[in-house]
């Protein structure tokens, strides 16, 4: 893949993926096995509450064609096929959920040394047309996300983002909600060696005039082992440990207290992912 802006979902995602990536309060547990003909078998469960739920999803790879077929706990069928590089910097994605006969959707990515554009339509007689584009550089990006609803002729959908990258610092700028909130994100890495780095977001609603501020930092206690914290305005914090022990498997234990109310019990929460 040629090395450019990426899409418009990359904008920022740095900074999301280190302030909120692994974080959960619930239960859960995943196990993935493959069979001798190369076939992904995941099977994952999650307690919420007292609420438990479950899916099992298989993924079949052939070539640049990856299948994929999803199975939860309320009978829906999630299936998903996925054609990389039909053509240069090229992908296609054909997805649809069994028995929901309006779900069927076909989305086309596309990345150049200088464009990445993705849209998707609804496979319906009035289908909902998303479109994202970015132009620009590996170093500045910008781009624009809207959807469009063919049954109604409204905007359901206008954000806009700006990317700035420089060696070891990532800035970026949303424009979300057709304007109604702007989120400031930033993403510095500190040391490679330990993988330390720290990020923090800033969020203004123009309708509601209110401001949410979250700071966090990640470091690797050693090749296998990382810590991770952050905190908001609203006196939340939270801390996980992720530890892989062996190959691909990892095990994740991430806590979080309300700072404003210190008598209540913190929040919990486990996940264990095992792979072949």
């Amino acid at each position: 893949m040629v090395k450019g802006p990426g899409l418009y979902s990359d904008i920022g995602k740095k900074a999301r993926d280190l302030l909120y990536r692994d974080y959960q309060t619930d239960h859960k547990f995943t196990v993935t096995t493959l069979t001798a003909s190369g076939v992904a078998i995941t099977s994952s469960g999650i307690k919420k509450g007292d609420l438990l739920l479950g899916d099992v999803s298989t993924q079949l790879k052939n070539k640049n064609i990856t299948t994929d077929v999803k199975v939860d706990t309320n009978s829906n069928l999630l299936a998903t096929i996925t054609v990389d590089e039909p053509a240069p910097g090229l992908k296609a994605i054909l997805s649809f959920i069994v028995p929901d006969q309006k779900s069927a959707r076909v989305e086309l990515q596309y990345q150049h040394e200088y464009a990445g554009i993705s849209t998707s339509l609804g496979l319906t007689a009035n289908p909902v047309i998303n479109f994202s584009g970015v132009v620009g550089n590996a170093d500045l990006s910008l781009g624009t996300d809207v959807s469009f609803d063919t049954a109604s002729g409204n905007l359901t959908k206008l954000n806009a983002g700006l990317n700035f990258i420089h060696t070891d610092l990532i800035a970026s700028l949303l424009v979300n909600d057709k304007g109604d909130t702007l989120t400031a994100s930033y993403y510095q890495t500190v040391s490679p060696i330990t993988s330390t780095a720290v990020g923090a977001e800033l969020s203004h609603s123009f309708s509601s005039n209110e401001n949410t501020f979250t700071i966090g930092t990640q470091h690797a206690l050693d090749p296998l082992t990382s810590v991770k914290a952050r905190v908001n305005n609203y006196g939340r914090a939270s801390a996980l440990i992720q530890h892989e022990w062996r190959p691909k498997s990892l095990f994740t234990i991430s806590g979080e207290v309300d700072t404003r109310a210190i008598e209540k019990s913190a929040k919990i929460g486990l996940a264990l992912a095992l792979k072949p």
